[in-house]
Order: C-alpha cells, then sequence, then structure tokens
C-alpha cells in the first residue's frame, strides 16, 4: 500500500513535444523553430495553416536552418526560451537562400528597382 501511495504522489510529468524546422540559429545556444499545424475555422469549417515560432534551448549549437527537430517543454530558461532539443529528426540541405545570401554580401543587389523606366526611354526624349 505505502508503495502505490508513493507511485501515485510521484507522477510522471508529461512535457509537450513539437515538431518544427529550424529558421534561425544566429543566437549562441538558441534556435528558433517554425512549427506549422492545421487549424479548422470554427464557423466556416476551413483549414488553414497556423504557423508559430518557438525559442528552444541548443546546448551544443548544433542545428543549421533547415533541419527539422523535435522540441520539448521545459521549465523557463530566459526571459522567450521555454523549449529545449530533443533530437534533430532531419537535417537541413544546407543549402543557404541566394536572396539572403546576397542581402547579407550588398543590400543594393536584392533590390528590384533599376532607376530605369519600364519602357526604357528616359524623360525629356
Amino acid at each position: 500500500m505505502t508503495q502505490q501511495a508513493a507511485q501515485s504522489a510521484k507522477k510522471a510529468v508529461r512535457h509537450q513535444q513539437k515538431e518544427g524546422v529550424v529558421i534561425s540559429n544566429k543566437m549562441n545556444k538558441t534556435i528558433v523553430v517554425a512549427v506549422v499545424s492545421l487549424k479548422r475555422h470554427r464557423i466556416y469549417k476551413r483549414t488553414y495553416k497556423q504557423t508559430k515560432h518557438f525559442y528552444a534551448h541548443d546546448e551544443e549549437n548544433t542545428c543549421q536552418i533547415g533541419d527539422r527537430v523535435l522540441i520539448e517543454e521545459t521549465r523557463p530558461l530566459s526571459k522567450l526560451k521555454r523549449w529545449r532539443l530533443v533530437e534533430i529528426v532531419k537535417r537541413g540541405s544546407g543549402i543557404v537562400p541566394v536572396a539572403e545570401l546576397l542581402a547579407g554580401v550588398d543590400p543594393d543587389l536584392t533590390s528590384t528597382d533599376s532607376g530605369e523606366d519600364a519602357g526604357g526611354v528616359e524623360a525629356g526624349e
């Protein structure tokens, strides 16, 4: 009897787990994970996607952008971090998007405005 009472008093804590994609790893020991969930509108019954960002603790700084990861709820680790990395489910391709690469090199390269009119004829001609 006392053993059962001790087991019931010591409940197993179940932490919520989510799977998502790493969208940022620029902070030290912190990753930002985008978790996509499907919701159903309560009136119109239409299914839509909802994306939420979670800050998670990555102790060894092993995650890269594009990795699919499993995160788990934990105690508050900082102002925004309440999740920790459990495992990397699938590694990303490691390919950095071209727009992000060009923006890091020269912000003027990404602008689509070339300074000319659409017809290629300047005013005054």
